[in-house]
């Protein structure tokens, strides 16, 4: 535990040294302060790792997809174009038609009239000149001069088609042309609205609406087409203003129909955002290798080179030299060390104290299993290993021993080992979260398979605790920066679930070695299908009927005084074991034949020997099959020193008729011990009311609870129960709990009618 206070530096960097100190010989050494300054700086000046963010790809997708289904909407309105076979109108004239406003119309319309008459001649008195100007300025209207070429044609064109067709078809042109001007206006109204609302930028009417449709279509197609390869390019947040727009340009005219670049302009620059952020994980790799590589800083130091004068503060690189010839003047830390040792010595008072506030009786063995234990994690952290295994030393202290003092070890070392120990502080504290769950909860588990749960539990426990400690004191963190966090805690679970399957592994040898019992060993020592077990039922039936009874007398009383009820029933289950050596010597096995012991022994003291045999037959029948001392101790100890009381007074009642017979009261009597423990001493209570419960039919509750009572008084008077830890009060206690299952045994039923004979034939 004091492995960092065994050999510390007396000079070290911050102290003052005590004379002037000289390099004894050459040396080239390692400035770890100067290559630690050129990493750091070489990290800090690697290129950031960039990687696509696919939730701004998905963002940008969905604007793009929005934009242009509202365009395609205002176009839907604006009707198809070309509205009117491109032969009849140019594409340029009907764009003009379209979008041109009503004045400007209503004077087409009339230079139209005044074009067809003029060429069909019925226009005179004029000279040419003077009918040209008629068909560029008709009468009120102002045509500006950007318009004018568009005008002329327009009217040329419809003019042209007025005297190839007849006026019916004129007019059904300009009714077409008039519904197309109504939908565009419509369009153009619905599309200010958009600018407005999402206050998009204006898009250039007469470019948006006055694309064909099949030039629309390859327009959409080559946005989008350009889009997927921009940001599969990679948009970085910060580039210069002119980055973007100068490749949105290129592309769109490697592209875009030429009618379509404006639109597909504004469009892209409209939605293309940044989509590269930075991959935290791989730039930091890039910098913890960009500074790998930088070379170590080496300095030479000649022979007789002063490392440090005398008085002077002794700097990091100075220390770094001293260390290399060792002239740091190394030693132990004796203030630290008593600490420690007082820290430790606190600690074991701490334990006993609450060992005994548990009243737990521990063996020789049990505290050299709790060293062993304790003394693991030091050890394995003086390895530099982090991931100590606080889980596994919980799990089977709890497991052993109990709750209590699982708990107790675990904060023990937690305030003990960094006094002597480099650990780190979230480690140990994550780690001892896991323990303590191991400990509150081992002690309560029945099966291997419910062990194996609390393994993840305990997982879960530590790397929850190990992230929420690290968001804690580095802020809270969200994106990849959390990676390396997120992943350090996933190890450290991980951990804890590996130190608990080598808990679950270690646990079999350990409680053979130490002779322990666990909840999960009694529950495979209660299983009717072991040997022993087997062979009582078989060759004892009697036995075996009596043993079931008093083990449900005693786990009443055990779960009612808060004992141990899993080993109350397995050391139940064995405590009569012995009886298997002479079946005939015990009436419960007799099934209604003679007694042997009127019959054919007609001897009370060799009868008393072979009653006590059954005890010492007991334990060696545990011993050859392996049975923990936890349960061998129900064998002796439910009897303790009773005394056989049949068989001694019919003794007595042979000394009075033969004077030269003496009765001692020794040879009737249990070889014991009494009981140790509050588990035994209820198995003896129950034991010695199995019987006489047993024989009562239709008695009153209050006359068992009599009778129960003086069988429990005589035990208590003869001292039977003075060392096992039960309380004068609990005997009546547990009086009550026997009775309650006896009456459980014995209730009443309802009388059934006895059905009489049939005599009809056929029933």
């Amino acid at each position: 535990m004091g492995h960092k206070l065994y050999n510390q530096p007396k000079l070290k960097a911050g102290t003052i040294a005590p004379q002037t100190i000289i390099a004894p010989k050459a040396g080239r050494i390692e400035n770890k302060e100067k290559t630690q300054r050129n990493r750091q700086a070489a990290s800090q000046s690697s290129v950031a790792v960039l990687m696509v963010d696919t939730s701004a790809n998905e963002q940008i997708d969905q604007n793009l997809q929005q934009l242009l289904s509202q365009l395609n909407n205002v176009r839907t309105t604006a009707g198809s174009f070309p509205f009117i076979d491109v032969s009849i109108l140019s594409l340029g004239s009907q764009r003009y038609l379209r979008s041109s406003n009503d004045r400007d119309w209503k004077a087409l319309q009339i230079a139209v009239e005044h074009y067809r008459k003029q060429k069909s001649g019925r226009l005179t008195g004029g000279k040419p000149s003077q009918i040209n100007q008629v068909q560029r300025t008709p009468p009120n209207s102002r045509i500006s001069n950007d318009d004018s070429t568009e005008f002329d044609r327009a009217v040329g064109e419809i003019a042209a088609h007025r005297l190839n067709t007849s006026a019916q078809n004129l007019s059904s042109l300009i009714s077409e042309i008039s519904a197309a001007r109504q939908t565009y206006a419509q369009a153009v109204k619905k599309l200010l609205d958009i600018v407005e609302r999402q206050k998009q930028p204006i898009f250039a009417q007469s470019n948006i609406l006055d694309i064909s449709d099949d030039d629309w279509t390859n327009t959409q197609m080559g946005i989008q087409d350009i889009t997927q390869r921009i940001l599969s390019q990679g948009i970085s947040p910060g580039l210069p203003e002119n980055i973007l727009p100068d490749a949105v340009r290129l592309n769109v005219q490697a592209s875009i129909p030429k009618d379509g670049e404006q639109v597909a302009t504004i469009i892209l620059l409209q939605v293309l955002q940044p989509n590269l952020q930075k991959d935290e994980a791989k730039t930091s790799l890039q910098a913890q290798q960009a500074a790998a590589e930088v070379p170590p800083v080496i300095e030479s130091v000649k022979k007789g080179d002063i490392i440090v004068h005398k008085g002077a503060t002794i700097t990091q690189w100075q220390f770094t030299v001293l260390e290399y010839y060792r002239l740091s003047r190394r030693g132990i830390n004796w203030w630290g060390l008593t600490y420690l040792t007082c820290a430790v010595v606190a600690g074991i008072g701490v334990f006993i104290l609450v060992q005994r506030r548990t009243q737990l009786r521990l063996r020789q063995r049990d505290c050299l299993l709790f060293l062993l234990l304790t003394l693991s994690i030091p050890l394995v952290l003086t390895f530099n290993i982090d991931y100590a295994g606080w889980s596994s030393i919980g799990l089977l202290l709890g497991s052993f021993y109990g709750a209590t003092l699982g708990v107790t070890v675990i904060g023990l070392l937690l305030l003990v080992l960094p006094i002597g120990l480099e650990i780190s502080n979230i480690a140990a504290i994550a780690g001892a979260a896991g323990g303590i769950l191991g400990s509150c909860v081992a002690k309560r588990l029945h099966s291997r398979e419910e062990l194996a749960l609390l393994g993840i539990a305990i997982a879960l426990t530590q790397g929850g605790v190990h992230l929420i400690i690290r968001l804690a004191l580095g802020g809270l963190v969200f994106g990849p920066a959390s990676y390396l966090i997120l992943q350090e805690a996933v190890f450290f679970g991980l951990s804890g679930l590996i130190w608990s399957i080598v808990a679950l592994g270690l646990s079999p040898y350990l409680e053979k070695i130490f002779d322990l019992v666990t909840p999960i060993r009694l529950a495979e020592l209660s299983n009717p299908n072991r040997s022993l077990l087997q062979q009582l039922a078989t060759k004892t039936p009697g036995t075996f009927q009596h043993t079931l009874f008093v083990a449900t007398l005693a786990e009443a009383a055990a779960k009612k005084l808060g004992c141990n009820v899993e080993l109350v029933r397995a050391g139940t289950l064995y405590h009569d074991i012995g009886k298997m050596h002479d079946p005939q010597a015990f009436i419960e096995n007799q099934m209604g034949g003679p007694n042997k012991h009127d019959t054919e022994i007609q001897d009370p003291w060799k009868s008393a020997e072979i009653i006590r045999k059954h005890v010492t037959e007991g334990l060696v029948m545990a011993r050859k099959h392996s049975l923990p001392t936890a349960i061998q101790a129900f064998i002796p100890e439910h009897q303790g020193t009773m005394q056989i009381a049949y068989f001694y007074h019919q003794a007595q009642q042979i000394a009075k008729e033969d004077s030269t017979c003496t009765v001692d009261d020794s040879d009737f009597r249990y070889y014991g011990p009494i009981p140790q423990s509050r588990e035994t001493g209820i198995v003896m209570l129950a034991d010695s009311c199995e019987a006489a419960l047993r024989s009562l039919k239709d008695a009153t509750p209050e006359k068992a609870l009599a009778m129960v009572n003086n069988i429990l008084r005589a035990r208590w008077q003869d001292e039977q129960l003075l060392e096992s830890g039960l309380k004068r009060e609990e005997i009546t206690e547990i009086a009550e709990i026997f009775v309650q299952v006896w009456q459980q045994f014995h209730h009443k039923r309802i009388a059934y009618p006895k059905l009489k004979a049939s005599v009809r034939r056929g029933e």
